[in-house]
């Protein structure tokens, strides 16, 4: 198999193993009271009232989250890929990754330029990139951007060609106009005129 598409494994299974397990033993935290009343989400809030029972861990109350909680510390800001973040704001940044550990993720305030540059350079270097796909998408974005702008340019352009045409056809139009505004002759002033001759 060759380098691309050769598949990575995780790196650190085992701590995203225990990671799991660990999860699965704690209890599920919901907010004070959210079973009593339906307005209240089940998403947990930190109980700050005086006599919540939650917040003075009181038997027979669902637990509240704590420190005791915390995941095992081999596993703590894995990514869950198994590599650990690194965030990267120039191709420079891209040297200090570690490839087996590390993976990096590009920062929200690259430009578009500098992010085409970071891609290339850590396809070179064979570097996990955790948000290539929400460049993709920015990107994407920026292209349907540009392509609204042109066709906004070409209805300007069209909307200024119109004009030109128009002003071309003023001295026509100028002249059919004093045509109408000319005093027209009623019946009886031709009638007059007729008799005068």
């Amino acid at each position: 198999m060759t380098e691309k598409t050769e598949k990575r494994l995780s790196p650190s299974r085992k701590e995203l193993k225990l990671r799991a397990r660990t999860r699965n033993k704690k209890p599920k935290f919901v907010r004070a009271e959210s079973w009593k009343y339906d307005r209240f989400s089940l998403s947990w809030r930190k109980p700050r009232g005086l006599d919540n029972k939650i917040r003075r861990k009181i038997k027979g109350w669902p637990p509240g989250a704590s420190m005791g909680y915390k995941g095992p510390k081999v596993a703590r800001f894995l990514h869950p890929s198994g590599y650990r973040e690194v965030i990267v704001f120039n191709v420079a940044d891209l040297a200090k990754i570690d490839i087996n550990t590390q993976a990096a993720r590009i920062a929200h305030r690259v430009g578009k330029r500098k992010r085409a540059l970071i891609i290339a350079e850590a396809k070179k270097l064979n570097i996990k990139i955790l948000n290539l796909k929400v460049s993709a998408v920015t990107e994407k974005k920026e292209e349907e951007a540009e392509g609204e702008e042109a066709v906004a340019e070409q209805v300007e352009e069209t909307a200024k060609e119109k004009k030109t045409e128009e002003k071309a056809k003023k001295p026509k139009q100028a002249k059919k106009e004093e045509k109408k505004k000319a005093p027209k002759k009623t019946k009886s002033k031709a009638k007059k005129e007729k008799g005068k001759q």
